[in-house]
C-alpha cells in the first residue's frame, strides 16, 4: 500500500511538472509566433529562417523558465553541461518541428488559407516538438530530479 502510494504521488508529481512544462512552452510559443511573423511579414525572412531564429529564442525562454521554474533542483548541476544537452535536444525538436512546419504549410494549410495557413501548421509543430521535447529532457537533461 505505501508503494502504490508513494507511485501515486510520483506520478502526481510527475503530471504537475508536465503542466507547468507546457506553460513554459506556452510563454516559447508567444515568443515562437511573435518573432516568426515579425521576420517573415515585417523584415521578410524566409519562413526556413523565420522559424529557425523563432524557434532559437523561443529555446532560450524555455531553457531559462525551465530551470528556474519547472525543474528548480536542476540548478543545483552545472549550467554549461545542462544548456547543452537542453540544446541537442532542441536542435533534434527543430528538425520534427521544420518538417512538419514547411510540409503543412506547403501541402495543406498554405494552399486552403494562405498566409494564416503557416501559422496553423506553425501551432501544429509546436505541439509535436512537445511531447519530443518533454520526453527527451526529461529521462536525459533532467534525469534523477524527483
Amino acid at each position: 500500500m505505501t508503494r502504490l502510494l508513494e507511485l501515486a504521488q510520483t506520478n502526481r508529481k510527475e503530471f504537475v511538472r508536465f503542466i507547468k512544462f507546457a506553460i513554459v512552452g506556452t510563454s516559447g510559443a508567444v515568443v515562437d509566433f511573435g518573432v516568426l511573423n515579425l521576420l517573415h511579414l515585417v523584415f521578410g525572412f524566409s519562413k526556413f529562417w523565420a522559424n529557425t531564429c523563432s524557434f532559437s529564442l523561443a529555446v532560450i525562454n524555455n531553457f531559462t523558465w525551465n530551470r528556474l521554474w519547472t525543474f528548480p533542483e536542476s540548478r543545483e548541476r552545472p549550467l554549461r553541461s545542462q544548456l547543452a544537452q537542453f540544446a541537442l535536444v532542441n536542435v533534434a525538436g527543430l528538425a520534427i518541428n521544420q518538417v512538419v512546419f514547411l510540409s503543412l504549410d506547403r501541402y495543406v494549410f498554405g494552399p486552403w488559407l494562405g498566409p494564416l495557413g503557416y501559422n496553423v501548421a506553425k501551432a501544429i509543430a509546436i505541439i509535436v516538438v512537445l511531447f519530443w521535447n518533454f520526453g527527451v529532457n526529461r529521462v536525459w537533461t533532467y534525469r534523477g530530479i524527483k
